[in-house]
């Protein structure tokens, strides 16, 4: 058993891996956003069978005396708290530096005087930029296209430099695009689910045709999970992604056939990216996560992302969930 440290523990893919690290007989401490509501996020949904199986420690990660606290004492820290919708980054690109790099160079520096034996840091495919060669291997060029994937590679850099400079062992997780249950409709599929779900036929996008590499969230976790129980890694960045390519608007034309829905795609220019910070394409290599971690996508290829999104639509229509979105406004 090892005791580990999630930060972000209250959203989407910090949820899910804060229930599959309790599952396999892990000591969980979630790090949540301190909030006057005590709201622990997706975490007051969890499963039953994780429900107060897990510490939660209230805090913020932009805070260095927190962040320290909630590292005492932990074994591992697996670090996903992050600031991540690129639209909200246009406007207010100082609180991405303050929680990007600063609530990084936190959990980094409490890491190293605490001695903590392992740190998986989350990186994104968003780092890379529009693809220059595909399938994207880890030694792509990166390309700060929004002040969001700017602030990741400074985080990324941060963490790869208290390797270098100290020791740490750190692992540089990137995940393509998650998706999958409780993801927030800043992301497009939900965007276009929540819209078909709340009746509509007129779906309302920005950009259709860049390409994106779209992985089941429980491929994320498990590849979470992978680094973490793995010694190898040390000092590497790990790409975590399906290997299957898709557009946008052929995403959308899937999910409303899973959802027996015909649709008609209409441009939103307030959805759309400035032209040069559009990322274009994205198509992940993942054999190095096979060959150090033995991962592989249980929801890869073309038959795999259309089992993901049936599972996700189907999340989506059981009762109550469709209220906590509103699907007749931009989320950005």
């Amino acid at each position: 058993m090892t005791k580990v440290l999630v930060t972000g523990a209250d959203g989407f893919i910090g949820s899910h891996l804060t229930e599959a690290l309790v599952r396999q007989g892990h000591e969980v401490r979630a790090f949540v956003l301190y909030n006057s509501f005590n709201s622990w996020g997706w975490l007051d949904h969890c499963a039953p069978d994780v429900k107060g199986r897990f510490e939660v420690f209230a805090g913020d990660i932009r805070d260095p005396h927190g962040v320290k606290e909630a590292v005492r004492g932990v074994d591992a820290v697996l670090h996903l708290a992050a600031l991540i919708a690129i639209p909200y980054s246009y406007h207010s690109p100082d609180t991405y530096v303050d929680t990007n790099i600063k609530g990084t160079l936190n959990v980094l520096q409490a890491a190293r005087e605490l001695g903590v034996g392992r740190v998986i840091h989350t990186s994104t495919s968003e780092v890379y930029g529009t693809a220059r060669y595909v399938p994207i291997t880890e030694d792509h060029p990166l390309q700060g296209q929004s002040p969001y994937s700017a602030t990741k590679i400074a985080a990324d850099q941060l963490a790869y430099s208290f390797y270098s400079s100290f020791g740490l062992p750190v692992v540089i997780a990137r995940p393509f695009n998650t998706y999958g249950p409780r993801q927030s409709a800043r992301a497009v599929i939900p965007t276009i689910i929540t819209q078909i779900a709340s009746g509509r036929r007129q779906i309302r996008l920005g950009a259709v045709t860049p390409t994106r590499d779209f992985n089941f969230v429980g491929d994320t976790v498990d590849g979470f999970v992978a680094a973490l129980n793995s010694d190898l890694g040390l000092g590497e960045v790990v790409n975590f992604g399906s290997n299957f390519e898709i557009s946008i608007g052929d995403t959308a034309r899937l999910i409303a056939e899973a959802m027996n829905a015909e649709i008609e795609i209409v441009t939103d220019e307030a959805r759309l990216r400035p032209e040069n910070s559009e990322v274009e394409r994205l198509w992940a290599d993942n054999a190095k996560a096979s060959r150090l971690f033995g991962w592989q996508p249980a929801y890869g290829g073309r038959e795999g992302f259309k089992r993901g999104l049936a599972e996700t639509a189907e999340w989506f229509a059981h009762s109550g969930k469709l209220m906590g979105y509103k699907a007749d406004v931009y989320n950005v």
